[in-house]
């Protein structure tokens, strides 16, 4: 029988060591955890469609250097965070400076910080379900540390732009962890951008500790290139009353993957998650998202939509776990998707498991293609067919691009929507 393949010993050296020692001793621990790793195969349940994309050759082991300057990113007023290849970029930098909000990286945390951050970091998500953040937990050079005291809001949105820059083959690591005192507020942006045409893996983690009663909406876009593997995790944990919202935005590469996990451990807790990925060409998206009732009277909302076309491939898997005392729970999970070719692909599995027994919920998934009548409906009225296919695809997702609450961001994904659309309609 043929061995399991394991993760290259390449990607154990020792990254950058310009980190406080309590997260440099945190790393070399869960390095050591990662010799003889199994890599995902296609006998890995939540990896089943996408382990045959992931492709971790020994010089993408190279953490790449942040020694450039970052692009322009989404050109807002505003607060915005800057990271070159998982190395925060302080010139690039605008700080919010608020009583009760701090934003600081990892590399200037005091001892005593970042010891408290190494008993948080992982936290938030469960490491067996996804492998891949536990390299993440080992190779991270630098990071973001954002602390809002109770009561604290911050009055415009946080933009956290990533860029990668290719130039030669390499990985990079970019680390977030978000901790949402009491009845606090904010609308974090992150932004994932690439230049340059190398092969190189984008390995993300993202955590929110959300307090009682705090606010946090996340907007997550993935634009990177064709050159560029991404694979993201997130975890949210929240408390009492707290309410987290999600909206994320993926466009397709080599390989692009998701984990979002919503752990629900306070009553009266709320998430809704929305999310749209569209896959041209021969890309391939995966978003994986776990949501946990654990605590009574607790609500949550899921609704994704998937586009693919030409010989493309996406996955949705969504699961909603009904804990034994999350008695008066409210879960609907949603997930429709359009495949524009024959040559497409879209497998979704929404999954429910249920163990109290006063609850309210509902999941349900459709696959289709655009209708032929409305076609010949909008033709018939003399519109174009190419236009027409344009508009009803379009509308299979605009519901959602719609409630994404930051008009710049609105109007960056409607963008590149249309630059997607009109390179699959090119010969409609």
């Amino acid at each position: 029988m043929k061995p399991a393949p394991t993760l290259s010993t390449a990607f154990l050296h020792p990254a950058g060591q310009s980190l406080p020692e309590p997260l440099l001793a945190l790393r070399k621990q869960r390095g050591t955890a990662l010799v003889d790793m199994p890599l995902p195969t296609r006998k890995t349940e939540n990896w089943k469609y996408s382990s045959k994309y992931l492709k971790l050759t020994d010089d993408m082991a190279i953490s790449l250097p942040a020694d450039g300057k970052t692009g322009s990113g989404l050109a807002v007023p505003g607060y915005k965070v800057a990271f070159l290849n998982g190395v925060m970029m302080p010139e690039a930098c605008e700080y919010p400076d608020l009583d009760g909000i701090s934003i600081k990286s990892f590399g200037d945390l005091s001892d005593e910080e970042a010891s408290d951050l190494a008993d948080r970091l992982d936290s938030t998500l469960d490491n067996k379900a996804v492998q891949m953040a536990r390299l993440n937990s080992a190779r991270f050079e630098d990071g973001l540390l954002i602390r809002l005291k109770p009561d604290a809001v911050l009055d415009q949105p946080l933009f956290i732009v990533h860029e990668v820059t290719a130039e030669a083959s390499g990985s990079a690591f970019p680390r977030i962890f978000v901790d949402a005192g009491h009845h606090s507020q904010i609308t974090l942006v992150e932004e994932y951008i690439s230049s340059g045409s190398a092969q190189v893996m984008v390995n993300t983690v993202t955590e929110f500790n959300v307090a009682d009663g705090a606010n946090i909406t996340s907007i997550r876009l993935n634009m990177e290139g064709e050159n560029v593997q991404h694979i993201g995790s997130t975890g949210v944990l929240q408390q009492r009353s707290s309410r987290f919202e999600s909206h994320t935005v993926g466009f397709g590469g080599p390989l692009r993957r998701h984990d979002l996990q919503v752990r629900l451990e306070g009553e009266g807790a709320e998430c809704k998650l929305n999310g749209v990925v569209v896959t041209q060409g021969k890309q391939h998206y995966d978003n994986h998202t776990t949501i946990e009732h654990v605590a009574a009277h607790c609500n949550s909302e899921e609704t994704y939509r998937n586009i693919a076309a030409d010989q493309s491939h996406a996955v949705f898997n969504g699961r909603i776990h009904i804990h034994q005392d999350a008695q008066k729970s409210n879960a609907d999970m949603n997930n429709k998707n359009l495949l524009l070719s024959n040559g497409a692909e879209i497998d979704t599995k929404p999954e429910l498991e249920i163990y109290a027994d006063d609850v309210k919920c509902a999941h349900g998934a459709t696959i289709g293609q655009l209708d032929e009548i409305s076609l010949f409906y909008l033709v018939s009225r003399g519109i174009g067919r190419r236009q027409a296919n344009v508009l009803l695809t379009m509308a299979f997702i605009n519901e959602l691009v719609e409630q994404i609450p930051v008009e710049a961001v609105r109007e960056t994904v409607q963008g590149r929507l249309n630059h997607f659309f009109e390179q699959t309609f090119q010969e409609a």
